[in-house]
This record gives C-alpha cells, sequence and structure tokens, in this order.
C-alpha cells in the first residue's frame, strides 16, 4: 500500500489527503511565495492530480502572478489563512502542497531550488540540491 499523508491548515477545517511520494520537493526563494508564506522561501511537494483527495472543508481561492509571470492558484483556509493546497496554472496536472501542512519533521528533504538569487544569504540548503536560477 502507497503512503499516505494528511495536510491540513492550521485550524484543520480545511485538508486534503496524499499518496505514495511526492513528484518532487522543492524551495522557492521568490519574493511572491517569500511574501505568500511570511518566511525568505515557499517549501512544496508536489504530486500527480490523481494522487491527491479533492478539498476536504471551505476554501477560498486566491490567483497570484509570480515573479517568473505565470500563475498560482492557491487555496485557503477562510478561518486561519493557511494555505493547503496550489496548481501552477501551466501545470494542471500536479497539486502543490506546502510541506508545513503536513506538520511532519521527517518529510523528505527538497531536491531543488528555484529563484536562488533571491535567497536570503544566511539559508543554507543541502549540498546535493538542484538550482534553477
Amino acid at each position: 500500500m502507497s503512503e499516505m499523508r494528511t495536510a491540513s491548515c492550521t485550524c484543520g477545517q480545511l485538508s486534503l489527503t496524499t499518496r505514495g511520494d511526492p513528484v518532487r520537493v522543492g524551495v522557492c526563494h521568490c519574493l511572491a511565495c517569500q511574501r505568500r508564506t511570511g518566511s525568505p522561501f515557499g517549501q512544496q511537494a508536489r504530486w500527480r492530480l490523481e494522487d491527491v483527495s479533492p478539498l476536504r472543508g471551505r476554501a477560498v481561492q486566491y490567483r497570484r502572478i509570480g515573479d517568473d509571470g505565470g500563475a498560482c492558484v492557491h487555496d485557503f483556509c477562510p478561518e486561519c489563512g493557511a494555505t493547503v493546497r496550489y496548481i501552477v496554472e501551466d501545470q494542471p496536472d500536479l497539486i502543490a502542497v506546502p510541506i508545513g501542512a503536513f506538520a511532519d519533521p521527517h518529510f523528505p528533504a527538497p531536491q531543488y531550488s528555484s529563484y536562488g538569487v533571491r535567497r536570503h544569504a544566511w539559508v543554507v540548503l543541502p549540498l546535493d540540491i538542484e538550482h534553477w536560477d
């Protein structure tokens, strides 16, 4: 049986379940991700659409434009404001889930890093990570 993981918002009202391993795990240092997360980078894991359950609970959507001009649609909780998933519009077959929504300190490490030119100098990443600057 494939590993199942549950991601939820801070208050627990909004959640989803993933099946199996993510297609990829990454961090993004773009300014839009910094603003969205309130941290120096965003982190997410992406699964194939068929490996993610429908959202459970009420969600509000926000469409944002990233630093590269591409759009993402974020589903977040209207109660606590936490993002539980998002879809990059030019990758509709993948679902991105913020790693923190799993509240799992054993979650797999990131495999790639994007927008390194906007990375805070004190952020240290794994040595073997792929960089998309």
